[in-house]
């Protein structure tokens, strides 16, 4: 099963490293990573996607817990939530992609960037999949020169949050 975990790491050297490591340690890869400070500057959020039993990932969780960095962890797999990422695509254009592309960016609501001649650079925000099928439209048009991606960011809906404990 796909989980979604949110972690608050303090902000020390080392930190992610340790985290990382107690989920490859028990042999689980780390499908997406995503971290930046919060609006407390000694605390970071890591927003990791993995897959695994439930079993096991509440074992690395727990164990997590114990973490000197770790303020706060939570699976979000289970709650009600929202997640995004961030896509930016560079692509080919000539006269007879033009039109195609800028009726699938539109379509998708994504931004173009930047544009030169032949190139078109473009973003989109969106969940998971939105992207893939973006990508994938986008890849039948024209040729796809360079890809990245932000990786998941996701919060749990309504007034529950993941804090940093009193």
């Amino acid at each position: 099963m796909r989980h979604i975990i949110s972690i608050l790491l303090q902000n020390e050297a080392g930190a992610l490293a340790r985290v990382a490591g107690a989920f490859s340690s028990r042999g689980y890869n780390i499908d997406s990573l995503s971290v930046a400070p919060t609006h407390d500057p000694s605390v970071s959020r890591l927003t990791l996607v993995t897959s695994g039993s439930d079993a096991v990932i509440d074992q690395i969780i727990k164990q997590s817990r114990k973490l000197v960095d770790v303020v706060e962890i939570m699976d979000l797999s289970s709650t009600d939530h929202i997640e995004c990422e961030l896509l930016m695509v560079k692509i080919a254009v000539d006269a007879s992609t033009a039109r195609s592309v800028v009726e699938c960016v539109r379509a998708h609501r994504a931004f173009v960037l930047d544009e030169t001649e032949s190139t078109r650079m473009i973003q989109l925000a969106g969940a998971g999949p939105e992207i893939d099928a973006f990508v994938e439209e986008l890849s039948r048009l024209t040729k796809v020169l360079e890809l990245v991606r932000s990786g998941v960011a996701a919060m749990e809906r309504g007034h529950n949050v993941i804090e940093v404990p009193a």
